[in-house]
C-alpha cells in the first residue's frame, strides 16, 4: 500500500494501509516463471491509440516506461513469488518507490497485519456504504496498494470475482492471500503483483473496479497514480478511502505541518496534508461521490475521504 502508510499516532496507535479473464472457463493471467505462461504483447502507439501486435515491441527503454506508464503490456510482468521482475520495471518501482531493506519490508508487513485492528474496526461502516457495490457481481478488480488485503473480506467473497492486488513491498503477499482465503476468494481468482500504482501493469479497460484504501498518502506521483481510470472498462468504478488534510487554520492542520517530515521517514512515505479529495475530485472521472468522516482510532491522519468515483 501502500503504497502504505503507517501513522505516527499509531505506531504511536493506529497505521494506515497503503496500501481480462472470465469465470469458470477463463483464470486470471499467468505470470512469467509461472506453471503455464501466457503472454500478452501490445506495440506501444501512442496514449490513445494502443494497436494488438503478434510480437512484443522491445523497443528501448523510453518506450518500456511510457508503456508501462500508460499500461502497454510488453512482456508479461510476475507475482513477487517469483525470481525477480523484469529489469525494466524493476528500474520503475526504484524511480517510484526506493528499495527499502528486507527487513523493514518484512517488519513492516507484519505490523500492518498485527496493528490496524482498532482502525479496521471503526472504518467498517464507512467501507460496507462504498465496497457494498461491489459485492456479488462478479467482477475483475484492481487493487492498489493492496497490503495485507484488509479490504478483501467486503468485496472478495465467491467464485464470480477476481482480484489482482499490487503493492511495491513483496512482502505483504502472504498475509494477503492469507487475507483472500479467509474471504472465500478461490486461490485461481486471486494474483498478487509487486507494482507501483504510478505504473500499473495491466492494459486499458481491463477491470469493472479499482480500490485505493490508504494510497494515495503514500504514492511519490498523486496524479500519475490517479491515471489508474485507464484500466477501467465503460463505467468502471474507483472506489476510495484516503486521509487527507485538516481545514487551514485549524489546530489539527498546524500538526500535521509539523509532523508532516517525521511521517513521512517512519512511515514509508505517507504524507499527512495532502489534498487528495480535490485531487480525485478533478482527476478526470465522469463523477465523483465524496464523504468525509474523522475516525478517533486516527488521531492526526483526519479527516477521511471516502467515496466512488465513476468512468
Amino acid at each position: 500500500m501502500n503504497l502504505h502508510c503507517a501513522s505516527l499516532a499509531a505506531t504511536i496507535s493506529s497505521v494506515c494501509s497503503i496500501n481480462e479473464a472470465t469465470h469458470k472457463s477463463r483464470t486470471l493471467q499467468k505470470r512469467v516463471n509461472s506453471d503455464a505462461p501466457i503472454k500478452l504483447s501490445t506495440e506501444f502507439l501512442s496514449h490513445d491509440s494502443l494497436e494488438p501486435t503478434t510480437k512484443p515491441c522491445f523497443c528501448g527503454r523510453r518506450h518500456f516506461i511510457e508503456a508501462a506508464t500508460l499500461g502497454t503490456t510488453l512482456f508479461p510482468i510476475q507475482p513477487s513469488r517469483a525470481t525477480n521482475p523484469p529489469r525494466e520495471y524493476t528500474a520503475l518501482l526504484k524511480k517510484f518507490h526506493p528499495p527499502r531493506p528486507d527487513w523493514y519490508e518484512e517488519f513492516y508487513a507484519s505490523v500492518m497485519n498485527s496493528a490496524t485492528k482498532d482502525y479496521e474496526a471503526e472504518v467498517a461502516m464507512y467501507k460496507s456504504q462504498i465496497f457494498g457495490n461491489l459485492k456479488g457481481k462478479g467482477l475483475r478488480i484492481l487493487e492498489i496498494g493492496i497490503g495485507t488485503g484488509p479490504n478483501l473480506s467486503y468485496y472478495a467473497s465467491g467464485s464470480g470475482v477476481e482480484v489482482v492486488g499490487i503493492d511495491p513491498n513483496p512482502k505483504m503477499e502472504k498475509y494477503a492471500r492469507s487475507s483472500a482465503a479467509s474471504a472465500g476468494l478461490p486461490t485461481s481468482n486471486f494474483e498478487f503483483i509487486q507494482a507501483v500504482g504510478e505504473a500499473i501493469p495491466l492494459s486499458d479497460a481491463s477491470v469493472d473496479a479499482v480500490v485505493g484504501t490508504l494510497v494515495l498518502c503514500s504514492v511519490k506521483d498523486v496524479d500519475m497514480t490517479l491515471k489508474v481510470r485507464r484500466v477501467l472498462r465503460p463505467g468502471g468504478l474507483y472506489v476510495f478511502v484516503e486521509h487527507v488534510a485538516a481545514k487551514d487554520g485549524t489546530f489539527l492542520k498546524f500538526m500535521q505541518r509539523v509532523l508532516d517530515p517525521l511521517q513521512q521517514t517512519l512511515a514509508d512515505g505517507c504524507h499527512l496534508s495532502r489534498e487528495t479529495g480535490n485531487d480525485i475530485s478533478r482527476a478526470g472521472f465522469s463523477s465523483v461521490e465524496l464523504n468525509t468522516a474523522f475516525l478517533s482510532s486516527a488521531t492526526f491522519i483526519n479527516p477521511h475521504a471516502y467515496g466512488i468515483a465513476y468512468k
